[in-house]
């Protein structure tokens, strides 16, 4: 039987939504072992001087728990 664990992370690009997704995940699997999956809770995006300055994906990262 397997065990899994979700943690809550949140990245940030000035590319875009997916950019920041992706450097996240990447992230992510670099310091957790056993990424499996992953859902966006929310997203929103920092104005500065009435413009898009960043974008922010905040997520659930689920890993397997090693043995």
């Amino acid at each position: 039987m397997s065990v899994a664990r979700a943690t809550e992370i949140t990245s940030s690009s000035k590319k875009s939504f997916q950019d920041a997704i992706e450097q996240g995940i990447a992230r992510a699997s670099k310091t957790l072992k056993n990424v499996e999956g992953a859902w966006i809770q929310d997203q929103k995006i920092v104005v500065q001087d009435g413009k898009i300055a960043a974008y922010r994906v905040n997520r659930k990262v689920t890993f397997i728990l090693a043995e």
